[in-house]
């Protein structure tokens, strides 16, 4: 029976594939890779006692103070550290701006748009995009700068880096807008597989260059004044016979160095490649919804299972596993001060890992909510925000 639901569920999804919006919205809240994970392999899902317990004896991460803004049933939200202050949204068009060293609202506006994505922010511009594909622009003391539009929902946090604004919308288009009005300067468009991912992963400005993940396992680098692509590269090559099998698609932000770009595809790999010219240093089996961080040792990655393993960066080679965190859906993981990692997961827990053995440091419950973005950095920590609207600031000392 096991075998024949996940059977059906794929015939299902391979049939959609002609019909049109093939996020996975049309699924509920559960997703793609959740519902296949829960037709295929029920017995794995559960945790033994002995992990119960265990988790609940680690240490409890101080919280320095929490907020309220309404749920989301679908989008993903991620707060955003700017200047001193934590920017947030929700899906029913609230913008705040928070203290980050206490939590108490500065302001609050009402943008009477319903929001799919954000926040993004930079050069005094607080960004976010909605469901019919605007992106709402505001400055520090939130009054709206401008409104535009692109061609699809933005899903993801928008990006800005100079005068340009980085936009991804939900149809593999990025667009370069200009910071001061929003006015399109270029625009580029990504391969679009008869199924794809509904995802949050916007894409990545650095020095210059825009990097993104695309839909089939791409992974491209393109100039921010322009959009004119520099090279493209293959983190995964789709396989298997059904649609679902086939879909690779690059879930999460890239990550970068000096040196290199690593990626994470879902049903793919984890790679690494030169930032000059795209060629492969070096890739992994792997499979990722969620998205991976790197620091000067190694690439860790937050993959599908509920498991966070760590690569060594010059070389791919596996060094640790963590698989006992007692939720089967991870955020992407975040650097934090010292050598930790934090990480949220599917039941609204947050956890601190140590960065050389993946070994659990300390760990807090929020509101029960998801928490699907990764942890944004704050000056004395880090801060988190749920699908129930909780925005919670730990400390890490």
């Amino acid at each position: 029976m096991r075998h024949f639901a996940l059977f059906t569920a794929m015939m299902l999804l391979t049939g959609c594939a002609s019909m049109g919006d093939l996020g996975i919205g049309n699924m509920g809240d559960l997703g793609i890779s959740n519902l296949v994970d829960q037709l295929s392999d029920k017995d794995e899902n559960k945790v033994d006692e002995k992990e119960i317990a265990a988790l609940k004896a680690v240490p409890e991460i101080p919280l320095l103070w929490k907020h309220s803004l309404n749920k989301s049933k679908i989008a993903v939200f991620s707060p955003i550290y700017e200047n001193g202050a934590v920017y947030a949204a929700d899906a029913k068009g609230y913008l705040v701006r928070l203290d980050s060293a206490n939590g108490k609202e500065v302001w609050q506006v009402e943008t009477e748009h319903k929001l799919a994505g954000g926040v993004g922010a930079g050069y005094g511009t607080i960004l976010v995009g909605t469901f019919n594909g605007e992106v709402l622009a505001f400055d520090e003391m939130g009054h709206e700068r401008w409104k535009t539009r692109v061609t699809s929902e933005v899903l993801s946090q928008p990006q800005i880096d100079s005068d340009v604004v980085v936009v991804r919308s939900a149809d593999g288009r990025i667009f370069g807008l200009d910071a001061a009005d929003g006015s399109r300067k270029w625009v580029y468009q990504g391969p679009t597989p008869a199924l794809t991912m509904r995802n949050s992963a916007g894409a990545l400005v650095y020095r210059g260059a825009v990097f993104a993940g695309l839909a089939g396992g791409k992974l491209v680098a393109m100039s921010l004044l322009n959009g004119n692509v520099g090279w493209e590269a293959a983190v995964a090559q789709p396989r298997g016979v059904t649609e679902l099998e086939r879909m690779t698609d690059i879930a999460g932000l890239p990550v970068i160095d000096d040196q290199q770009v690593c990626a994470v595809a879902y049903h793919g790999r984890v790679g690494c490649f030169e930032i000059a010219d795209g060629n492969q240093i070096w890739a992994r089996d792997a499979s990722s919804n969620a998205g991976l961080t790197m620091d000067s040792i190694n690439v860790y990655v937050s993959e599908d299972r509920g498991a966070v393993v760590a690569y060594d960066k010059r070389s791919g080679a596996m060094m640790w596993k963590q698989a006992k965190l007692g939720s089967r859906k991870l955020s992407a993981p975040l650097l934090v001060r010292g050598e930790l990692l934090a990480l949220g997961d599917a039941e609204g827990n947050v956890s601190l890992l140590r960065r050389h053995d993946g070994s659990l440091v300390a760990r807090a419950a929020t509101d029960g909510g998801a928490i699907l973005s990764r942890p944004e950095y704050i000056s004395d920590g880090f801060v988190v925000q749920t699908s129930n609207g909780g925005i919670y600031a730990f400390a890490v000392q």
